[in-house]
């Protein structure tokens, strides 16, 4: 049933080591590859990222782009939508029509994603709905929500 489910994470320059161990987890937990676009802010290797994806982090299946558009001619070359995730998507996460081949491509924890990426995207771009008493949900939680919604709708509404 997993390995039915072809969705990839993609994260442009991550900040905090600890949500992007989550979402390493997340990744194996699901199948799924996890991108990192361009430079991170700190060492992959860090104790912290592997402390977060505990002992997962060597089943990850990980691919480092140099820079946007490495990502980018790697979605052209393998016929790979990017899904931008944002505050500021066009389409409620329920109600986006996901499909197999997607990447989820979220940016970074401050400072959101790049305009070179964000534009040539924006129609197919998603949110979560969230009160005004927040600036933002934490991107390995959203993670966590617009995977597992993908993966509900894409494999399970199947079975």
């Amino acid at each position: 049933m997993i390995n039915n489910f072809n969705i990839d994470i993609a994260l442009y320059r991550p900040e905090i080591p600890s949500n992007t161990g989550n979402i390493g987890r997340i990744c194996v937990g699901l199948n799924m590859k996890l991108h990192i676009v361009s430079k991170p802010s700190f060492i992959l290797s860090a104790k912290e990222v592997k402390r977060a994806g505990l002992d997962y982090w060597d089943k990850l299946n990980l691919i480092k782009h140099e820079n946007e558009n490495t990502f980018l001619d790697y979605c052209n070359t393998n016929n790979r939508r990017i899904v931008p995730i944002s505050k500021f998507g066009k389409i409620r996460y329920d109600e986006f029509d996901y499909t197999n081949g997607d990447i989820f491509l979220f940016g970074r924890e401050t400072s959101g994603l790049s305009e070179s990426i964000w534009e040539n995207s924006q129609d197919n771009s998603i949110y979560i709905p969230m009160s005004d008493d927040i600036r933002s949900i934490n991107v390995s939680n959203t993670v966590a929500i617009i995977s597992y919604e993908a993966f509900r709708r894409i494999i399970l509404s199947k079975q």
